[in-house]
């Protein structure tokens, strides 16, 4: 019987293939490039006007729910695409609820943007 890993290993490979996960996200996906992009400018904004904890805090919750939805969105691409790689409209709705998910986060993030900011700049 084979030696069972240890709890700490098996959870350091787990980490190991998220942040190969997040590489490749980064690496290949327009959107989470730009997402990422904003989330650099959002995040210079907030040293620049010296932002509070909280909103700090909101900020950055904001960042890693667009960036994880899209993240999601992109794995529900791919296996809808491994699935059945030719034009099928359910996999076209499925793909297109996705999407929406990924839509809802980016318009309430850019609320809190404005939130924040606007009072700022005004």
């Amino acid at each position: 019987m084979p030696k069972k890993e240890s709890f700490i290993k098996n959870r350091l490979k787990s980490v190991g293939y998220a942040f190969k996960g997040a590489t490749l996200l980064l690496k290949s996906e327009a959107s989470i490039k730009i997402q990422f992009f904003i989330a650099l400018i959002v995040t210079a904004a907030g040293f620049y006007f010296n932002i509070s904890s909280t909103e700090w805090a909101i900020q950055l919750l904001a960042i890693g729910l667009v960036m994880s939805i899209e993240g999601i969105n992109t794995a529900i691409e791919e296996i809808a695409n491994f699935i059945h790689p030719d034009r099928h409209e359910k996999i076209g709705l499925i793909k297109d609820i996705a999407a929406g998910a990924v839509f809802i986060a980016g318009i309430f993030a850019s609320i809190v943007g404005f939130i924040i900011y606007l009072p700022k700049i005004f």
